[in-house]
């Protein structure tokens, strides 16, 4: 079994390479360490807070263009996957 900060790191690996995936105009960054992530955007991104909250995602701002991740450290990849999808329908269709 693999011990927090491991696990952590793992994870947040992952998700960072899911988010840097995402092929949107919007995103100018994906950026994170473990699994504090944030997502900077080229506008500002309470409006893209407000829909992803909507959506059963739960981020915060941090400053005005910036999304910020910080999930559970028992998430999995199916939640980090779940996640990403509906991340990346909000950052392309909005």
């Amino acid at each position: 079994m693999m011990k927090l900060p491991e696990r952590a790191r793992t994870l947040g690996d992952y998700f960072l390479r899911e988010l840097r995936a995402v092929k949107s105009e919007k995103i100018r960054e994906a950026r994170g360490r473990g699994l504090m992530l944030g997502i900077e955007l080229k506008e500002k991104a309470g409006p893209y807070v407000q829909h992803l909250t909507e959506r059963g995602v739960l981020v915060l701002l941090a400053g005005a263009t910036v999304i910020r991740l910080l999930p559970p450290l028992v998430i999995t990849r199916e939640e980090i996957d779940w996640a990403t999808e509906r991340i990346a329908k909000v950052l392309t269709t909005l």
